[in-house]
């Protein structure tokens, strides 16, 4: 399965539309007729919003695959909490199992509450509630919790959950593709639906590097565009996430389920590792013991943060993570924070 996603990323990811992509076109107009008629229908108000009595801030993309949405949730929370406030976070608990909707703690199991969840609550240590449905995650996460700012991971579709800050998450170095819709190409959503966004965080933007890659059109921009770095942040070992300074050994072998492992395998050169070998599982992948059985002995393992909750239960003493962070301009963080604090003063009149 992941070489079949590894192919299917190059498809999309090239300038024009791959010959495959036109046998592909009765499901893209498909793809498209369908999702348009559900915005439609929470446009006319033939399904339910709810809106929750606290300000609403969606993380989310228009592309399939990982853009840098974790980090940047993750970011938001630090910043609210150094101003004071108590951000929740509501996640559709992917590759989780349930019953939705469900709190996550840390002794919650993936396979109940999904990966990224998991992670997200270990990390951040506020409050995290997983369900497909936002609504009832964030109806539960008020009920049973003290949060007065909800953070939706990767809920920019989901038009249930009423939202008062969008912000959308674009990888600089693959762009939007080839610009064509589910299944021709990774976008879910047009491109002209970055105007509507408040914020396009482009990931790995840097002014050195604005035109490599498949930069997104400034028609689509605007001023709302947010340069975001991922930084190291660090080392830990899988098994019990104490800090080390570097992982033992001359070489490593380098293990990533995640949207873009390229990026991860970018950042482990970053920090001079020697990579003998990379292994690429599926997005949300279930790691069990078996997936290390002819490598656990041989070189230390890297893996993501994400990927190490998972593996922690069975890990060895020389399998590490990596560490990351957001770096954020300082006046995103001022406009977003008025923005919410704005908001809540609205929200008490």
């Amino acid at each position: 399965m992941a070489q079949l996603s590894n192919r299917v990323n190059r498809w999309w990811y090239r300038r024009y539309l791959h010959p495959m992509g036109w046998l592909l076109l009765p499901l893209n107009w498909l793809f498209v007729c369908f999702s348009g008629l559900r915005r439609l229908a929470f446009w006319l108000r033939l399904k339910r919003v709810y809106r929750a009595p606290v300000p609403v801030i969606v993380v989310g993309n228009i592309s399939v695959g990982g853009t840098g949405k974790t980090p940047l949730t993750l970011a938001l929370v630090d910043i609210l909490q150094r101003q004071g406030l108590r951000p929740g976070i509501v996640s559709r608990g992917y590759g989780g199992q349930g019953p939705f909707p469900q709190m996550v703690s840390e002794h919650s199991d993936p396979s109940q509450v999904g990966d990224e969840p998991l992670m997200l609550h270990t990390v951040s240590q506020v409050p995290v509630c997983v369900s497909p449905k936002r609504a009832l995650a964030a109806q539960h996460l008020l009920a049973h919790s003290d949060c007065n700012v909800i953070i939706s991971d990767d809920g920019l579709q989901h038009y249930a959950l009423a939202r008062d800050i969008e912000c959308v998450v674009v990888d600089q170095s693959r762009g939007l593709g080839n610009g064509w819709r589910l299944p021709c190409g990774p976008l879910r959503e047009p491109a002209k639906r970055l105007r509507k966004a408040d914020y396009v965080v482009l990931n790995g933007y840097t002014k050195a590097n604005a035109t490599a890659g498949r930069p997104v059109p400034d028609k689509y921009l605007g001023t709302k565009q947010v340069a975001m770095q991922i930084a190291a942040q660090g080392w830990r070992r899988v098994s019990n996430s104490e800090p080390i300074e570097t992982p033992d050994g001359e070489s490593v072998i380098a293990v990533a389920g995640i949207g873009n492992p390229a990026r991860f395998f970018d950042l482990l050169e970053a920090e001079q590792l020697h990579i003998t070998e990379t292994r690429v599982f599926d997005d949300h992948h279930a790691y069990v013991a078996a997936d290390f059985f002819d490598v656990s002995n041989l070189y230390p393992i890297v893996m993501t943060e994400k990927d190490a909750v998972k593996c922690r239960p069975f890990a060895r003493p020389h399998w590490y993570y990596l560490k990351v962070g957001a770096n954020l301009p300082n006046d995103f963080e001022q406009q977003i924070t008025q923005q919410v604090q704005e908001l809540m003063h609205d929200n008490q009149r």
